[in-house]
């Protein structure tokens, strides 16, 4: 990759150089595709909520609580009874959207119970509009 400067043999013409330098190139391709990783948007996988603002205000009387339960293979239970299908629990949860003061929802999973049906249930509240729903037994999950 040099230049030549003078005639070598002195009878002809120069040598022309058909030498491409690639490494303006591949340097100009590593930046635009830095760029491209940079602009792309990340897809995550979140559940969106809405968190409770400020301090609550004091009451004496205690929401009726809703316990859900689903056991090991995935039966969900309401208030320790078995739900025969998931339309038997949306028409429950929809008696409970329809109350005035809707209960508080304490569904607790089995850690080895199948994810679709939890959502399913998460999906179910959040669509009729039960915003106060809790997870217990998180303590079983960690080990």
């Amino acid at each position: 990759m040099g230049m030549n400067v003078g005639n070598a043999g002195g009878a002809g013409d120069p040598e022309v150089m058909v030498d491409i330098n690639t490494t303006p190139l591949i340097d100009v391709m590593l930046v635009l595709l830095i760029m491209l990783i940079i602009t792309i948007p990340i897809q995550l996988h979140a559940v969106n909520l809405n968190l409770p603002v400020g301090t609550p205000p004091a009451s004496d009387v205690q929401p009726e609580i809703v316990k859900i339960d689903i056991d090991a293979d995935s039966a969900v239970f309401w208030q320790g009874l078995r739900v025969a299908d998931m339309a038997e629990l949306e028409h429950k949860l929809a008696g409970l959207a329809e109350m005035t003061t809707p209960p508080d929802i304490h569904l607790r999973p089995n850690k080895a119970a199948r994810y679709a049906v939890v959502a399913a249930v998460l999906a179910d509240t959040k669509r009729l509009g039960l915003t106060k729903i809790g997870i217990i037994g998180s303590e079983q999950f960690v080990e």
